[in-house]
Protein backbone atom coordinates (compact mmCIF):
# COMPACT_ATOMS: atom_id res chain seq x y z
CA UNK A 1 0.00 0.00 0.00
CA UNK A 2 1.24 3.35 -0.86
CA UNK A 3 2.31 6.01 1.89
CA UNK A 4 -0.15 8.43 0.25
CA UNK A 5 -2.75 5.70 0.40
CA UNK A 6 -2.66 5.11 3.76
CA UNK A 7 -3.04 8.49 5.06
CA UNK A 8 -6.72 8.69 3.66
CA UNK A 9 -7.90 5.51 5.59
CA UNK A 10 -8.45 5.93 9.28
CA UNK A 11 -7.23 3.16 11.82
CA UNK A 12 -9.15 2.36 14.92
CA UNK A 13 -7.46 1.53 18.10
CA UNK A 14 -8.05 -2.07 19.20
CA UNK A 15 -5.28 -2.38 22.07
CA UNK A 16 -6.00 -1.80 25.00
CA UNK A 17 -9.62 -1.97 25.03
CA UNK A 18 -12.59 -3.81 26.12
CA UNK A 19 -15.34 -3.61 23.52
CA UNK A 20 -19.47 -4.91 23.69
CA UNK A 21 -21.43 -4.25 21.29
CA UNK A 22 -25.06 -3.58 21.79
CA UNK A 23 -28.03 -3.17 19.24
CA UNK A 24 -28.11 0.34 18.63
CA UNK A 25 -24.78 1.27 20.39
CA UNK A 26 -21.20 0.36 21.00
CA UNK A 27 -19.43 0.09 24.58
CA UNK A 28 -15.47 0.82 24.88
CA UNK A 29 -13.53 0.81 27.78
CA UNK A 30 -10.52 1.99 27.46
CA UNK A 31 -7.78 -0.04 30.06
CA UNK A 32 -5.15 2.61 29.66
CA UNK A 33 -7.37 6.04 30.70
CA UNK A 34 -9.98 3.90 32.69
CA UNK A 35 -12.38 6.07 30.25
CA UNK A 36 -15.55 4.50 29.18
CA UNK A 37 -17.08 5.66 25.75
CA UNK A 38 -20.33 5.08 24.81
CA UNK A 39 -20.66 5.61 20.76
CA UNK A 40 -23.91 6.07 19.03
CA UNK A 41 -24.87 4.06 16.07
CA UNK A 42 -23.36 6.52 13.33
CA UNK A 43 -19.97 7.09 15.52
CA UNK A 44 -20.13 2.75 15.96
CA UNK A 45 -20.33 2.25 12.30
CA UNK A 46 -17.60 4.64 11.14
CA UNK A 47 -15.32 3.39 14.04
CA UNK A 48 -15.95 0.10 13.09
CA UNK A 49 -14.77 0.44 9.35
CA UNK A 50 -11.99 2.28 10.35
CA UNK A 51 -9.50 -0.57 9.41
CA UNK A 52 -7.48 0.85 7.45
CA UNK A 53 -8.30 -0.12 3.85
CA UNK A 54 -11.36 2.17 4.00
CA UNK A 55 -10.76 5.92 2.88
CA UNK A 56 -13.34 8.23 4.68
CA UNK A 57 -15.66 8.80 0.93
CA UNK A 58 -15.76 4.70 1.29
CA UNK A 59 -17.14 5.01 4.82
CA UNK A 60 -19.51 7.84 4.08
CA UNK A 61 -21.00 5.30 0.94
CA UNK A 62 -21.54 2.43 2.98
CA UNK A 63 -22.90 4.64 5.88
CA UNK A 64 -25.23 5.57 3.97
CA UNK A 65 -25.68 1.94 2.26
CA UNK A 66 -26.99 0.63 5.75
CA UNK A 67 -28.62 3.65 6.76
CA UNK A 68 -30.42 3.75 3.18
CA UNK A 69 -30.22 7.38 2.94
CA UNK A 70 -27.62 9.79 1.44
CA UNK A 71 -24.42 10.71 3.72
CA UNK A 72 -22.64 13.35 3.70
CA UNK A 73 -18.74 12.84 4.13
CA UNK A 74 -18.68 15.41 6.46
CA UNK A 75 -20.71 13.05 9.10
CA UNK A 76 -17.45 10.69 8.75
CA UNK A 77 -15.14 13.32 9.67
CA UNK A 78 -17.20 14.30 12.37
CA UNK A 79 -17.16 11.12 13.63
CA UNK A 80 -13.30 10.74 13.09
CA UNK A 81 -12.99 14.31 14.91
CA UNK A 82 -14.63 12.45 17.93
CA UNK A 83 -13.13 9.28 18.02
CA UNK A 84 -9.58 11.18 17.48
CA UNK A 85 -10.14 13.16 20.68
CA UNK A 86 -10.77 10.27 22.58
CA UNK A 87 -7.82 8.21 21.57
CA UNK A 88 -10.15 5.52 19.85
CA UNK A 89 -8.27 6.03 16.89
CA UNK A 90 -4.12 4.95 15.74
CA UNK A 91 -4.29 6.80 12.12
CA UNK A 92 -6.55 9.81 11.21
CA UNK A 93 -6.20 11.07 7.74
CA UNK A 94 -5.19 14.65 7.57
CA UNK A 95 -9.15 16.12 6.68
CA UNK A 96 -9.80 18.64 3.90
CA UNK A 97 -9.22 22.37 3.83
CA UNK A 98 -13.18 23.08 4.36
CA UNK A 99 -13.39 20.82 7.45
CA UNK A 100 -10.21 21.84 9.50
CA UNK A 101 -10.66 23.47 12.44
CA UNK A 102 -15.02 23.34 12.18
CA UNK A 103 -16.54 22.37 14.91
CA UNK A 104 -19.49 20.14 16.12
CA UNK A 105 -22.05 22.92 16.24
CA UNK A 106 -20.68 24.33 13.06
CA UNK A 107 -20.52 20.94 10.98
CA UNK A 108 -23.93 20.60 12.03
CA UNK A 109 -25.24 24.01 10.15
CA UNK A 110 -23.49 23.01 7.50
CA UNK A 111 -25.16 19.80 7.27
CA UNK A 112 -28.26 20.70 7.44
CA UNK A 113 -31.11 20.44 10.40
CA UNK A 114 -31.87 16.71 8.15
CA UNK A 115 -28.27 15.67 9.11
CA UNK A 116 -28.91 15.86 12.73
CA UNK A 117 -30.33 12.19 13.50
CA UNK A 118 -27.13 10.53 11.81
CA UNK A 119 -25.09 12.51 13.76
CA UNK A 120 -22.06 10.83 15.58
CA UNK A 121 -21.65 10.71 19.17
CA UNK A 122 -19.19 9.47 21.79
CA UNK A 123 -20.34 9.93 25.20
CA UNK A 124 -17.17 9.17 27.82
CA UNK A 125 -16.85 9.21 31.56
CA UNK A 126 -13.66 8.35 33.66
CA UNK A 127 -14.36 5.27 35.73
CA UNK A 128 -12.83 5.46 39.28
CA UNK A 129 -9.85 3.68 40.38
CA UNK A 130 -10.76 0.69 42.75
CA UNK A 131 -9.05 2.91 45.69
CA UNK A 132 -11.64 5.72 44.96
CA UNK A 133 -14.31 3.37 44.26
CA UNK A 134 -14.07 2.17 47.94
CA UNK A 135 -16.47 2.87 50.75
CA UNK A 136 -14.29 4.37 54.38
CA UNK A 137 -14.99 3.09 57.76
CA UNK A 138 -16.34 5.28 60.15
CA UNK A 139 -15.17 5.52 63.93
CA UNK A 140 -15.63 1.94 66.00
CA UNK A 141 -15.58 0.14 62.79
CA UNK A 142 -13.50 -3.10 62.90
CA UNK A 143 -10.60 -2.72 60.57
CA UNK A 144 -7.20 -4.23 59.27
CA UNK A 145 -5.23 -1.37 57.47
CA UNK A 146 -5.85 2.69 57.87
CA UNK A 147 -6.74 3.10 54.47
CA UNK A 148 -10.34 1.19 55.29
CA UNK A 149 -10.91 4.22 57.89
CA UNK A 150 -12.36 7.53 57.04
CA UNK A 151 -9.79 8.86 59.30
CA UNK A 152 -6.93 6.58 57.69
CA UNK A 153 -5.81 5.68 61.21
CA UNK A 154 -6.37 2.16 62.55
CA UNK A 155 -6.28 0.04 65.50
CA UNK A 156 -8.04 -3.02 65.08
CA UNK A 157 -10.50 -0.55 65.04
CA UNK A 158 -11.22 2.88 63.10
CA UNK A 159 -10.28 5.62 65.31
CA UNK A 160 -11.71 9.18 65.37
CA UNK A 161 -13.01 10.90 61.94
Amino acid sequence: MKDKDRQRKPLARKDGLVIQELPDEVLVYDLDSDRAHCLNQTAAFVWQHCDGRNSTKQIARKLGQQFDCSVDEKIVWLALDRLARNHLLERLPVPPQEIQGMNRRAMVRALGLAAVVSVPMVTSIVAPTPAQAASCLHAASPCSIGTQCCSGICDGTCIGG
